[in-house]
């Protein structure tokens, strides 16, 4: 018996644009739409009746959980609010912004009430809390990052390979000269919390070291300013002959206060001390200069909707009586910024 996966399939469209097309509730084109009947006449799809009506009790609504201190912004958040709602909103969806700290008891509320047909969740953590309430409830929900892959292995996420993106930081700055490198990882916070890109960031370091043989010290970075100026000092005011000639940084929150402290210990970048950043914002003018990796904040935000979507139009019950889909996984590649080149020590 067909299913709608299978007229998404012939059709070449997502599932979750058959039930649009079969509900009325979407504009979807007129090319799309005789694709999509062409594909339920070939196949001999039948949707039920039950399911076309469940349809109409949805809001329409996809929740973007977003862990936040109160009074404390960070651009990537921000950023990434905006491109996911623009994401979503192309495919019908609104977003219900959550911010609270914990999440579980707002999302367990939000999931039971109905206000939302769908959970994305950021800053996950390995073996997150709220990954395991919604599986609980069987809610629809798709991670922004990942923490863990086994723990996660029933839900799907898209993520910068952190692990990857780290290595390939360290690794190019050994293979430019340097041979004394300091890391300077997440904030405690986020290592006490078990954030992916934390917890992935630490390994790539660590492997990249072992592989080139140079001396690679990891320095836990702080959002506390005065603790990272104190944190940066003890690192990089040792004996110069054994001082690190590079600093790859994950921690671009307090960028700009690293890059005043390092001006005040009198070291000038790139002449003095080589930084390379792992995780910055696209197209930051600002940056231009300095090698790094960036984050693909819309291809990740475009993918992790379209997750989303899937895994409503995947629920029991949904239209078509959808049976669940290979749960995906998307870990993207990291490169180094285009024209980035790392002078050497």
């Amino acid at each position: 018996m067909a299913t709608i996966k299978d007229v998404a399939e012939r059709a070449g469209v997502a599932p979750s644009t058959v039930s649009y097309v079969l509900s009325g509730s979407r504009k979807i084109s007129e090319e799309t739409q005789n694709a999509v009947r062409a594909a339920i006449r070939e196949l001999g799809y039948h949707p039920r009746a039950s399911a076309r009506a469940l349809r109409s009790a949805r809001s329409d609504v996809i929740v973007l959980a977003v862990p936040r201190e109160t009074g404390k912004y960070r651009a990537m958040d921000g950023r990434f609010a905006i491109e996911f709602s623009d994401a979503a909103r192309e495919h019908g969806y609104d977003v219900l912004m959550m911010t609270d700290q914990d999440g579980v008891g707002g999302l367990r509320r939000i999931a039971r009430s109905g206000l939302a047909d769908a959970a994305v969740l950021m800053a996950v953590q390995v073996q997150d809390p709220r990954v395991a309430a919604l599986r609980e409830l069987r809610f629809p929900t798709a991670l922004l990052g990942h923490g863990s892959e086994h723990d996660e292995a029933d839900v799907p996420w898209v993520d910068l390979d952190w692990e990857a993106a780290v290595s390939l930081a360290v690794r190019e700055t050994a293979a430019a000269g340097h041979r004394r490198i300091v890391f300077l990882s997440s904030a405690d916070h986020e290592i006490e919390a078990r954030r992916g890109y934390a917890m992935h960031g630490l390994d790539g370091a660590r492997a990249a070291a072992a592989h080139t043989g140079a001396d690679v010290r990891i320095q836990q970075s702080s959002g506390d300013p005065q603790v990272l100026a104190k944190r940066l000092r003890e690192v990089l005011l040792t004996d110069p002959a054994t001082r690190p000639t590079a600093l790859v940084v994950q921690h671009l929150i307090l960028l700009p206060e690293l890059l005043r402290e390092l001006a005040e210990l009198g070291l000038k970048v790139p002449e003095d001390l080589s930084v390379v950043l792992v995780g910055t914002l696209p197209d930051e003018p600002a940056l231009a200069d300095f090698p790094r990796i960036e984050l693909p904040v819309g291809r990740m935000s475009a993918a992790v909707a379209e997750l989303a979507v899937a895994a409503i139009a995947a629920r029991p019950g949904a239209a078509g009586g959808a049976p669940a889909p290979e749960v995906s996984h998307q870990l993207i590649t990291p490169v180094m910024a285009e024209g980035a080149v790392i002078p050497p020590p």
